[in-house]
């Protein structure tokens, strides 16, 4: 019986952490407080929590092959994860209560589907798996009430602010929501980043954070060679035939330790080495068509790319080859990331 392989590739990761540094201390420090997005910072602490645990646990794959997730809304167009927030903070401006736990305890999905149709051009686009994001809410709004009297300020002081501890740490308590029952911790690291950069939590063991895996990071990963493949899953995934729940958390975990380790090597907390590896994937490292492979298309705005290309050009196994085009694993059937 053939094994999977898979395996971290550390040589790559020193060989290549210089340059992935160097990116990253040019970079502005997102404090998430865009208004287009997210709460103002006069908002209640509570109010503040409610939005983004909530948020979060609705925040996966928003579009699927062939059909984005993008509407115009007063003239700019948004998409995927900036649309879903953006939708998000339309309804917190019209009533911030909407992300009351009580009121998502009884959410339905039909008010889901209205909340989060918005206009696509000359028709509507709705996010996919209603039935399963009212589900989340619904689920994380009743444990909400039951567990901590419907108070997320409540929950992070019991924390008594630790990342991990027994059962006790906040990715331990987060975990018995449905929405945040991910092995690899996705949404729950998604969540810490919101709440810490808002100054709503304050970890004390800061060497418990990790970047939140999603389809970005993997194929990242892969691309630069953090994580090695082989065998019946490394045919999965050039043929894009989906993987089983086991092949994705495993690729997904080694993908979080290959990042753990860089963010190590360049001493950048896991959550700001997120910020880039996340932007660069939706931007620029794209899925089937990097724009290295585009000489005519830079992401020089985000200081990705210099005039001759991709910064990562030098030490990127795919850069200078049109023919080597690796994508993320192939994951649909799932509301982890």
């Amino acid at each position: 019986m053939e094994k999977t392989l898979i395996s971290i590739n550390y040589d790559k990761i020193r060989e290549t952490s210089k340059e992935v540094g160097n990116i990253i201390k040019n970079m502005k420090i997102d404090p998430f407080i865009d208004p287009q997005y997210y709460p103002p910072v006069t908002a209640s602490k509570e109010d503040v929590l409610r939005y983004f645990i909530f948020m979060v646990a609705i925040d996966h794959r928003t579009s699927r092959p062939g059909i984005p997730y993008e509407a115009i809304i007063d003239g700019k167009i948004y998409h995927g994860a900036d649309l879903l927030y953006r939708l998000g903070m339309l309804r917190w401006n019209e009533d911030p209560n909407f992300f009351n736990p009580r009121r998502m305890a009884k959410i339905t999905v039909d008010e889901v589907k209205s909340w989060l149709t918005a206009k696509l051009y000359d028709g509507k686009m709705r996010v996919p798996d209603v039935e399963i994001r009212a589900m989340l809410l619904r689920d994380l709004g009743l444990k909400l009430l039951r567990l901590y009297d419907g108070s997320v300020e409540k929950m992070i002081q019991l924390t008594n602010n630790r990342v991990k501890y027994r059962n006790e740490g906040l990715v331990n308590r987060l975990k018995v929501f449905t929405a945040y029952e991910d092995p690899v911790e996705k949404k729950a690291y998604l969540f810490i980043k919101f709440i810490t950069r808002r100054k709503l939590f304050n970890p004390i063991d800061k060497e418990n954070l990790e970047v939140p895996v999603d389809n970005h990071l993997t194929r990242i990963a892969i691309r630069l060679g953090y994580v090695s493949i082989q065998g019946k899953l490394y045919e999965k995934i050039v043929n894009g035939i989906e993987t089983t729940w086991e092949e994705d958390v495993l690729i997904r975990m080694s993908v979080r330790m290959a990042f753990k380790y860089l963010s190590k090597i360049i001493n950048i907390d896991p959550t700001i080495l997120d910020d880039f590896l996340w932007m660069f994937g939706r931007t620029c490292c794209l899925r089937d068509k990097p724009r290295c492979h585009n000489p005519s298309e830079k992401c020089i705005k985000y200081g990705w790319c210099d005039e001759r290309g991709c910064k990562l050009r030098y030490v990127c196994p795919i850069a200078n080859n049109e023919l080597s085009i690796l994508n993320e694993h192939t994951y649909y059937n799932t509301w982890y990331y």
